[in-house]
C-alpha cells in the first residue's frame, strides 16, 4: 500500500482506495504496444539511502540526492572503492523525500511536499521551497508554496480545496529563478530571484475511459469521466523549451498521462487536452503513464514512470505482481517522428527520479524503503 498521502496526491481527492483486480496489468501492457526497447547495462552507484527520490546530477561523479526524511547528500562516484554519500544537510520530514534541483553558484533547491494525512494538520515546513549553499548551517526556507496556492486556487478543480497544494518538481534557472510543478494545484509555477511567485501555466483536466478491474463501487468500464492532470515534474529541455509531466487523477487510466511543452518565460498559460497545440503550452507527447519525473537529453526527453500499470495498481491491496515495475523512456526523434524507447527494460522498481549528464542517466528509487542511485549507460 503506499502511504495515505500520496494515496491523495495520486486520487486528487476523488475516492477511497479501491482494489484492482487482476485484469489491469492486461489493459496496461496493451497500451505499450509500440514502444521500442534498448538494452541499457544497469548499475547501482549507492544502495545506501532510504526513499530516495529527487536528484541532480550535477557531474557524472558528483550527485545530488534526497531522501525520504528530508535529508540531502552529495554522493560522490569512485573509480577505486564504493561510492561514499556526505549528507548535506536537512529539510522537514513529510513522509516522501523532496525534489531538488542544483542552481547558480551552488546554491542548492529544495523542494517539500505536503506532508500528513489528508484533512489533517499541516506540517510544519511541508510545501515550502528551500534554498542552501556550501558552508550553511541549515537550508533556509525560501517561498511557502502553499500559502501562495491558498491565494490562486485553481480554477479547473475537480474535487476537494481549490487552494490545496502539493509542490513535487522543481528545475533551476540560468537567471537564477526555479520552477515548482505543483501535483494538487496542477500548475507550474516560476519563482524569482526576489521570492515572487509567477503562474507559468495552468494544466486542465482530461476526460479519460475508466478501466477495468476497479471494484464494485467504482464506474463501469469504458465510463468516461473526468480526471485531474497532476503535474508531478518539470525540466528543461536542451531547446530552452519549458517541459511539464503528468501523472494522471483517478482512476489513472494507463495510457493517459502527457508531457507538455511550454514557451520559456510566458505566463499564464493554459495546457488543454482538448486543443493541445494551441498558444504556448503544447503537447509535447501522449500516451504515457504515472509520470513522476523529467529529465532532459541531447535529443529528447527522458520520463520515468513510477509504474507501468499505474499508480493504482501499485496501490492495490493485494498487491498486484509486476505493479511495482516502473520505466525509464526516452522521448526523441527517429526519421522526422517521435519514438519512445524504454531503457534497462523491467529493472526499475518504484523509480522515482532521473537526471542526466553527458550521457549518463542517473535514476532514483524504490522511493519508499530501501533504496538506490542507479546509472544507466
Amino acid at each position: 500500500m503506499l502511504p495515505p498521502k500520496l494515496t491523495a496526491l495520486m486520487s486528487a481527492g476523488a475516492v477511497a482506495t479501491m482494489a484492482v483486480a487482476a485484469t489491469v496489468p492486461a489493459q496496461a501492457q496493451s497500451e505499450r504496444t509500440g514502444r521500442h526497447q534498448r538494452g541499457a547495462a544497469l548499475t547501482t552507484v549507492t544502495s545506501d539511502l532510504t526513499g530516495p527520490r529527487g536528484v541532480d546530477a550535477v557531474t557524472k561523479r558528483r550527485i545530488l540526492v534526497a531522501q525520504a526524511d528530508g535529508t540531502f547528500s552529495k554522493v560522490i562516484r569512485r573509480l577505486d572503492a564504493p561510492a561514499k554519500v556526505v549528507d548535506l544537510g536537512k529539510v522537514p520530514d513529510t513522509g516522501l523525500a523532496p525534489a531538488i534541483a542544483q542552481g547558480l553558484h551552488g546554491t542548492v533547491w529544495i523542494l517539500t511536499g505536503a506532508g500528513g494525512e489528508p484533512g489533517g494538520p499541516v506540517v510544519p515546513g511541508s510545501s515550502t521551497l528551500y534554498k542552501w549553499r556550501p558552508g550553511w548551517a541549515a537550508p533556509k526556507a525560501w517561498v511557502d508554496i502553499a500559502a501562495y496556492q491558498k491565494t490562486h486556487p485553481d480554477p479547473f478543480n475537480l474535487a476537494d480545496d481549490p487552494g490545496e497544494s502539493n509542490p513535487f518538481g522543481v528545475a533551476a534557472l540560468p537567471d537564477g529563478s526555479v520552477l515548482v510543478s505543483d501535483a494538487a494545484n496542477n500548475d507550474l509555477l516560476r519563482v524569482k530571484r526576489n521570492r515572487h511567485v509567477q503562474e507559468v501555466a495552468k494544466l486542465k483536466p482530461r476526460t479519460v475511459a475508466t478501466p477495468s478491474g476497479l471494484g464494485p463501487d467504482a464506474p463501469p468500464a469504458g465510463t468516461m469521466v473526468p480526471t485531474e492532470a497532476v503535474a508531478t515534474s518539470v525540466t528543461v529541455g536542451r531547446d530552452g523549451f519549458w517541459y511539464v509531466g503528468e501523472l494522471r487523477g483517478f482512476p489513472g487510466t494507463p495510457g493517459t498521462s502527457q508531457i507538455w511543452r511550454i514557451k520559456p518565460f510566458t505566463t499564464h498559460n493554459v495546457c488543454d487536452p482538448v486543443h493541445p497545440r494551441r498558444g504556448h503550452c503544447k503537447r509535447y507527447k501522449d500516451g504515457l503513464t504515472s509520470i513522476v519525473d523529467l529529465a532532459a537529453g541531447a535529443r529528447g526527453i527522458y520520463a520515468v514512470e513510477l509504474s507501468k500499470m499505474s499508480w493504482l495498481a501499485l496501490e492495490a491491496d493485494p498487491p498486484i505482481p509486476g505493479a511495482d515495475i516502473g520505466a525509464l523512456l526516452y522521448i526523441h526523434r527517429v526519421g522526422g517522428r517521435k519514438v519512445v524507447t524504454e531503457l534497462a527494460k523491467d529493472q526499475l522498481h518504484a523509480p522515482g527520479g532521473v537526471d542526466v549528464v553527458r550521457g549518463n542517466k542517473f535514476v532514483t528509487g524504490p522511493i519508499f524503503g530501501p533504496g538506490n542511485l542507479y546509472r544507466i549507460h
